[in-house]
């Protein structure tokens, strides 16, 4: 099994869709949190009141996720509007770090709204996250130019595959030829058993994950009439969850 150089730290971000989440990462020693609503659509930007409270209970990093709408990254004015306002919200309640992503018609990394974004994000002395909105462009380089150029400090990644494991090759070169300006941040598919291999492979200081289980819904009606608000791939008898167990495996197989 491929091991973690000794001594070298590795920071473990965990993908997060509520409050009690973030906790169940910070009890399974998780050193930072990506913070959304909605997960099951791929996450959306969480509200300033989630944000706030993440920052009272734990001491957690929190990058907050701002996405307005599931359906691509291709945004018309008007929910790029709202994407600037949910940035400004989201770092005024106090997050570390926004992690968002925005493609032009092409598919390409739109170079004008990511430095929008970052010169708002730096004006409040946090961190910029393009996401993997990334994975979707067709010339990994040539967004990799764009995102450095504009001044952004982290990817998340799966290395233009479905799974980290399996972009591993191309998220090596890019820790190669571009960490020195941009953090590669590895996620998708990032579980203990293959984590330390990934860092192993790829040369990287930090992974993310969801870490993810699940736990009985409360209540006594999830469902009843013919009735179901459960989104569809999820249950409506089982909540997803981050599982505190798991998190603390995959930081113990980081050591």
């Amino acid at each position: 099994m491929s091991r973690v150089e000794p001594g070298r730290p590795v920071t473990v971000e965990v993908c997060c869709g509520s409050v009690a989440d973030a906790l169940a990462a910070e009890e399974g020693g998780a050193g930072r949190v990506e913070l959304n609503a909605a997960l099951p659509l791929g996450g959306l930007s969480p509200s300033a009141a989630a944000v706030r409270e993440v920052r009272r209970l734990t001491g957690l990093g929190v990058v907050a996720m701002a996405r307005p709408r599931a359906g691509g990254f291709c945004y018309v004015d008007a929910d790029w509007a709202q994407l600037l306002a949910e940035v400004d919200a989201l770092l005024a309640a106090g997050a570390h770090g926004v992690a968002f992503g925005c493609l032009t018609p092409a598919g390409a990394v739109d170079a004008a709204r990511v430095r929008e974004v970052v010169g708002r994000v730096h004006g409040a002395r946090a961190e910029a996250v393009f996401h993997r909105a990334f994975d979707l462009v067709p010339d990994a380089d040539e967004a990799m130019e764009v995102l450095a150029g504009a001044g952004v400090d982290r990817l998340l990644t799966s290395g233009q595959a479905p799974t980290a494991p399996e972009g591993a090759g191309l998220i090596a070169h890019l820790q190669a030829a571009w960490g020195a300006r941009v953090q590669v941040l590895p996620g998708s598919g990032v579980r203990p058993g293959n984590a330390a291999a990934l860092v192993a492979e790829t040369g990287v200081d930090q992974v993310h994950s969801s870490c993810s289980g699940t736990v009985a819904a409360p209540g006594a009606a999830a469902a009843a009439h013919g009735v179901d608000f459960s989104v569809p791939g999820c249950g409506p008898d089982r909540l997803p969850c981050v599982d505190p167990g798991t998190v603390r495996e995959l930081v113990a197989a980081l050591r």
